[in-house]
């Protein structure tokens, strides 16, 4: 006899299932999105034009991020890079907890990267509708500092889902040093999923060797991610392990950034149960709806 495992879906209050030969497994929809820290980019010279708002605060930010908020809220666990953590340029608010509260996700965590005195806190964040039962931060090696991982892992503690989230370097000697880090890390799972924004493409150097020397799966087709005006790279990433299979996979055509948002729905194994909170139901480590550290 086949087992099943399923999720509810917070837009129905219903269990949502995929077909998957004999079995039906339970599926999560994913998403990563660097969102420049709610700056609208739409053609090259808008970096130079609109750098100043990378240091200083403008109203079109919150409204900029509302719109990505109502994105964002379609999804199970969600990844988003560039963010701040509360200093002047985000008017002193936390962009993950925004976020959070304005997409209705119950649990959220970010990590803070890099900071600028008071004008900038880089940060990054993973915005979830299940509560992880154990949620670490690493510092990712670099010549430059300012680069890191979460992970949120959910489900059996023995036998855990763990979702990686990162922002790798610019550099590829640095993105190879970062990955090999990681993959230590990844090797010690068997269900995971590595998503963020990875700065390189998928037939790049440093990727090849992470698929050599972790069981995560090469994507299936190239999802041009960056410029999001023009794209022609697949830099965004969201990998798998084979325990966990593709349902689907797109790119978003939201560009409320200079990136676009990658999706992708997986189905889980059989008999893995990642149930969401009790909608509405604050929970953090501080009694508050998330928390980070830094």
């Amino acid at each position: 006899m086949n087992s099943s495992a399923t999720i509810e879906d917070p837009a129905t209050d219903e269990a949502r299932t995929v077909s998957s030969g004999a079995a039906s497994c339970a599926t999560l929809r994913l998403l990563s999105y660097n969102v420049q820290v709610g700056i609208s980019t739409s053609r090259p010279h808008h970096y130079i034009t609109r750098s100043w708002k990378h240091l200083l605060p403008h109203p079109q930010r919150l409204t900029n991020l509302d719109r990505i908020a109502e994105t964002i809220s379609q999804y199970d666990i969600v990844g988003v890079q560039e963010l701040d953590a509360g200093s002047l340029r985000s008017g002193f608010l936390n962009l993950t907890d925004y976020l959070a509260t304005r997409a209705g996700f119950p649990f959220w965590h970010h990590q803070v990267n890099r900071r600028i005195g008071n004008i900038a806190q880089n940060s990054h964040g993973l915005l979830s509708r299940a509560v992880p039962h154990d949620v670490q931060e690493y510092r990712l090696p670099g010549l430059i500092p300012g680069r890191g991982a979460i992970v949120a892992r959910y489900g059996d503690p023995d036998n855990p889902l763990a979702v990686f989230l990162l922002h790798l370097a610019l550099s590829p000697r640095a993105r190879q040093s970062q990955l090999d880090f990681l993959a230590d890390l990844i090797r010690e799972h068997r269900h995971v999923v590595l998503m963020g924004d990875f700065n390189c493409q998928p037939h790049s150097r440093e990727m090849a060797r992470l698929f050599r020397t972790t069981d995560l799966c090469e994507p299936e087709s190239v999802l041009h991610t960056f410029p999001s005006w023009k794209p022609d790279k697949h830099i965004d990433h969201i990998l798998i392990t084979p325990s966990l299979r593709v349902v689907s996979a797109q790119v978003l055509q939201d560009a409320w950034s200079d990136h676009l948002p990658i999706a992708m729905e997986i189905g889980l194994p059989d008999g893995m149960v990642v149930t969401p909170s009790v909608p509405g139901r604050p929970w953090g480590s501080e009694g508050e709806r998330g928390h980070g550290s830094g």
